[in-house]
């Protein structure tokens, strides 16, 4: 970046607080309180994000006596659940390309239960009156560069042979441009049902009054630091006390797992967004965003960007930074080089917006896999049953991992159980220095793609045979 551009684009960024904007609201609901002592429950969730805060609401909807308790190391939604980019999308598999490579033989099956998950997400929002700025918009997949616009051509075209096109619209740059206008725009796939957007911290924090409401114990500021069988069932030790219960759901994601055997099946990535100051209505005029629809670029290295309920805009991605030992620290939620780069990008596909400022900039760790979407399973003769790896599409994907996990935890062979995808695990991740060699590897030639019309080399052609990747 030019010097002269470094100034201009980073002058933005001048008050930008580094907290994420959707966990910066007064409205935040104050913590409960810490465990002190033992508890005993039928059901134990460990973790308060939207795997944990759906599992432990489902699990009391299927047996309203079903005695279930949840402890959370932090604060409910205060991790990913609490900073990502608000899209609730529909896929399971982290997007129809990933599912249809993997798993081809059941996709159809795949996208129903995912556009029924959708749809049982939308109803629980209303169910419980919760407040989360819920606007069933779509999304639409943006073309910036040819090559990206015959991949997308190519992809509908598929979609359509699996009889799966229903809902999407392919769109030519002029008609893209009446939905958004950017110079950078060449065209694009529309889902018009399968996304919506919403307000992710609001979710979490009214699943977790609907939990309360339906009789969960949640203890906040309690993290699980031990996991071992009592018995006939399994025993929790918190920093005051422990918890003694019949099975264990475990809904950590990045965390590390209590159950160390799946450690290296997932590692962090951190992820990074900017949000602006609310458009004027001369600005928003000027970029034409008429219907609110959630917007993604096809590169390898992409951008997400929406419009929150007062019009601001969110602007993330691009950059996804996996730490060398894969560790989780607070000390790289913060990354001014990478606000640097997304505010440079974000005018130039908004030059009509130059001028505006970013209130918020922030970033912080989501799990990714080597098949970018969840995988399940159980430990402890199934008393245990965890999910984990969603890789950036667990807003919405998380309510089904719970409905999985609570199968599993039953015993019952369910059509969720009986999927390819839930009865297979992804593979695991090396270990270091290999981990960040790969992951280096594998970022300079996505990098190196995106600048050579999607060109894939040798090393990216391999992962691909092998069913590895590296994504957030």
């Amino acid at each position: 970046m030019a010097p002269g551009a470094m100034t201009r684009f980073t002058e933005s960024l001048a008050d930008a607080k580094p907290v994420s904007f959707w966990l910066d609201d007064p409205g935040r609901p104050a913590p409960e309180p810490a465990l002190t002592g033992d508890e005993r429950c039928d059901l134990l969730v460990v973790g308060g994000g939207y795997s944990g805060l759906w599992t432990a609401l489902i699990a009391k909807e299927r047996d309203p006596r079903r005695d279930v308790v949840l402890v959370e190391g932090r604060e409910a939604g205060w991790a990913a659940s609490g900073r990502n980019g608000g899209f609730c999308a529909a896929s399971l598999t982290h997007g129809i390309a990933n599912g249809l490579s993997r798993w081809p033989g059941e996709i159809e099956k795949l996208e129903e239960l995912g556009a029924r998950n959708l749809d049982e997400i939308e109803a629980a929002v209303e169910r419980y009156s919760i407040d989360c700025d819920f606007e069933r918009t779509g999304e639409i997949d943006v073309a910036t560069e040819p090559h990206q616009m015959a991949e997308l051509r190519e992809m509908y075209a598929e979609m359509a042979e699996h009889g799966l096109a229903d809902g999407s619209e392919l769109l030519d740059a002029d008609a893209l441009r009446e939905h958004v206008d950017s110079p950078t725009f060449l065209g694009g796939l529309w889902d018009r049902e399968g996304v919506a957007m919403l307000h992710p911290a609001k979710l979490a924090w009214g699943l977790k009054r609907a939990c309360l409401e339906q009789g969960v114990r949640i203890y906040e500021h309690t993290p699980a630091l031990e996991l071992a069988a009592a018995g006939a069932g399994m025993a929790i030790r918190t920093p005051y006390g422990r918890v003694f219960a019949r099975h264990v759901a475990l809904a950590t994601n990045i965390f590390p797992s209590l159950v160390k055997r799946l450690r290296p099946f997932t590692v962090p990535v951190y992820d990074y967004a900017l949000m602006t100051e609310p458009l004027t209505a001369e600005q928003l005029a000027a970029i034409g965003w008429k219907n609110r629809q959630g917007l993604g670029d096809s590169a390898n290295q992409f951008h997400y960007f929406r419009l929150s309920v007062d019009n601001r805009i969110l602007w993330g991605g691009y950059d996804a930074i996996y730490p060398f030992g894969g560790k989780v620290r607070a000390e790289y939620d913060d990354r001014p080089e990478t606000y640097a780069k997304l505010a440079e990008h974000f005018f130039t596909c908004f030059p009509q917006l130059e001028g505006v400022r970013f209130t918020h900039a922030w970033g912080g760790a989501i799990d990714t896999c080597s098949r970018f979407s969840a995988f399940f399973g159980t430990a402890h003769k199934g008393r245990v049953a965890y999910a984990a790896g969603y890789t950036g599409l667990g807003v919405g994907a998380s309510r089904f991992g719970a409905d999985v996990m609570l199968d599993l935890l039953s015993g019952e062979r369910t059509e969720r159980t009986d999927l390819e995808m839930v009865r297979t695990k992804p593979l695991p991740f090396p270990p270091e220095p290999f981990a960040w060699t790969g992951v280096a590897l594998t970022k300079w030639s996505l990098a190196r793609s995106d600048a050579n019309g999607g060109k894939r080399n040798l090393w990216l052609k391999t992962m691909d045979k092998l069913g590895l990747g590296f994504d957030s």
